[in-house]
């Protein structure tokens, strides 16, 4: 008997001829995570099971570790054994059920599948009987074929597993998959659950930090990279793009109208971001805005503000409430990093009465005051970025 994990994936299942590609790039992301903790790890991929085996590991260690790489639905830890015959396996299977339940009451199901057709059993009748001598083995236990608490599940390969114990997966899809994308990253709370959402549909993120000293410290800045490196948990390494912001944001305070402060800036932080994503062949950008929630997320402002980029910016929180941003952000552990009162550049320069309706034609008037001064600092901005790489 030997301890393993069966890793189970989901929509990967439906890619039909491209299956194989999604296959691999999950078991390069399930191998990457495993780097960071203690044990020696083989991952392999017969037909269409991804399994997990090694030594020297801490269980809880490698669940907590593939729990947070997207594309898996469900971590199995189970038994691999050699084909000893039937007795052999059922005795194992009670041995190993004994283990972990003791004398707990419960139900169980068992679910046998044949892929080694010469195995003298079928499906049904390794159903049959070993669910009879569980039975006879546990007297607190009772078969429930429709809602059990444990299924036990057994399959017949060149060695066989089993498992019935499973913890819950990250899900969707493993990064690397969908392309790469910029995230305008701040210190609240929205913006990190957007990077973790569109990384779960197998994006790879870069990211831009606006700073915009000395009206933020170095521990708002601290912050942010805090933030990155918490989503490196699930996204992998993050390239983090630090911009200096304040010359352009003084200039659109002291040249453009105040109720339009937020969106001229927030036009900006979009050529910015572009540019950057030029640079790093990202293919979109990625910002945490959730419609209505400010007056900078009304329908006409995020229309105003997508006209300043030619990549396509996509919004993953576009239709939460703030409390399904907020339960996210605890689940993934940047909540408390976003609370911490440090402030940012959006927070700083907030106008008191800020336009919800803008006109395009009127946002791009307002930005003519700034043709003179503009182009400067966008390139003093450019050529003083901090980049530095998140793991």
């Amino acid at each position: 008997m030997e301890k393993a994990f069966l890793v189970k994936y989901g929509e990967i299942g439906l890619k039909g001829k491209n299956r194989y590609f999604f296959e691999e790039t999950l078991v390069k992301r399930i191998e990457e995570a495993l780097r960071k903790i203690d044990g020696e790890f083989t991952v392999t991929r017969p037909q269409g099971r991804i399994f997990v085996e090694g030594s020297g590991f801490d269980d809880d260690e490698v669940i907590d570790a593939l729990s947070k790489v997207f594309g898996i639905i469900w971590i199995c830890p189970c038994i691999m054994t050699d084909d000893n015959g039937f007795d052999d396996l059922s005795a194992q299977i009670i041995e190993y059920l004994k283990e972990e339940l003791g004398d707990e009451p419960f139900t169980f199901k068992v679910e046998a599948r044949r892929a080694r057709k010469d195995y003298p059993m079928n499906s049904m009748e390794i159903n049959v009987e070993l669910g009879s001598r569980i039975l006879d083995a546990f007297p607190n236990a009772k078969v429930d074929v429709h809602h059990p608490k444990y299924l036990v599940e057994v399959e017949i390969r060149e060695r066989i597993n089993f498992h019935f114990l499973k913890h819950k997966g990250a899900g969707g899809m493993p990064v690397g998959t969908s392309g790469k994308a910029m995230l305008l990253l701040s210190g609240g709370i929205d913006s990190p659950v957007a990077g973790y959402m569109i990384s779960r549909r197998g994006v790879t993120i870069d990211a831009t930090y606006f700073h915009a000293p000395p009206y933020t410290s170095e521990r708002a800045k601290q912050k942010v990279i805090d933030l990155a490196r918490i989503l490196t948990k699930y996204t992998g390494p993050i390239k983090l793009h630090i911009v200096n912001f304040t010359d352009i944001q003084m200039a659109i305070y002291e040249k453009c109208p105040h109720d339009e402060l937020t969106i001229i800036m927030r036009r900006y932080m979009m050529t910015i971001a572009e540019h950057f994503a030029d640079l790093d062949k990202d293919q979109a950008l990625i910002t945490g805005e959730s419609l209505g929630q400010v007056a900078s997320q009304t329908m006409q402002s995020l229309y105003v503000t997508d006209h300043a980029a030619t990549l396509p910016v996509f919004r993953p929180l576009i239709g939460f409430d703030k409390q399904d941003i907020i339960d996210i952000s605890e689940k993934i552990g940047t909540f408390d990093t976003s609370i911490l009162p440090y402030e940012d550049c959006c927070t700083i320069f907030v106008a008191k009465h800020p336009v919800t309706k803008p006109r395009l034609s009127a946002i791009e008037k307002s930005e003519t005051k700034l043709k003179d001064v503009i182009d400067g600092l966008l390139k003093t901005a450019y050529d003083t970025t901090e980049t530095i790489l998140v793991k």
